[in-house]
């Protein structure tokens, strides 16, 4: 009788035990699973949050993406590439606005007699003729939409550059890629060699 009381006690001990050992052991697990989660959250938040952050700001303005990213280098092209295309843009709109005043004033004196917009004209297309001045005032007005095409095009590839160059930060680049010359034996053809390893990963 005794010892069916012992070992009734010793069971409930052991029983009591692992219950206390469970109740300290959850909260540290659920903990960990919470802070594991956690920082899941935090890691896709800045990978959805990033590319979406660089892209508004390369919208906003041209290079913010850039710089934050971190990426200063790339700001003399961005602002190379597109004040190249502002000053093609200027260069293109103030020659075809001289031109049009010209065709103008050459036209007027021409059809209505009135030499008030004909002493507007630049002195260097003077010398042009009605046709000549229409064809080339024509080219520029296209070479002014070329511009503010390739001046939007080029912004538009600042905010792409922006967006991609936040996507590859949150890319995982540190696994190990290497290859190996590894000597072996093989138990196939029964002869040694030496095999080429390519190693991927940790």
């Amino acid at each position: 009788m005794k010892l069916i009381l012992l070992i009734v006690f010793l069971f409930a001990g052991i029983q009591f035990c692992h219950a206390q050992d469970s109740a300290v052991t959850a909260p540290v697990t659920v903990l960990k699973e919470k802070k594991i989660n956690s920082e899941a959250k935090d890691t896709t938040t800045k990978k959805i949050n990033r590319p979406r952050i660089a892209a508004i700001r390369s919208a906003i303005f041209p290079g913010l993406g850039q710089i934050y990213n971190k990426k200063y280098w790339k700001l003399p092209i961005v602002y190379g590439a597109l004040g190249t295309t502002a000053y093609v843009f200027n260069y293109n709109l103030k020659n075809y606005k001289d031109l049009k005043q010209a065709y103008i004033g050459k036209y007027n004196a021409r059809v209505y007699k009135d030499s008030l917009e004909y002493f507007k004209i630049k002195s260097k297309l003077l010398p042009l003729s009605e046709e000549s001045i229409r064809f080339n005032r024509d080219e520029f007005r296209k070479n002014v939409d070329y511009s503010v095409l390739f001046f939007l095009i080029l912004w538009g590839v600042n905010v792409i550059d922006a967006t991609v160059d936040a996507h590859l930060k949150s890319f995982d680049v540190t696994l190990d890629l290497s290859l190996k010359l590894i000597p072996g034996h093989s138990e196939m053809a029964n002869t040694n060699g030496i095999s080429l390893v390519l190693k991927i990963g940790k």
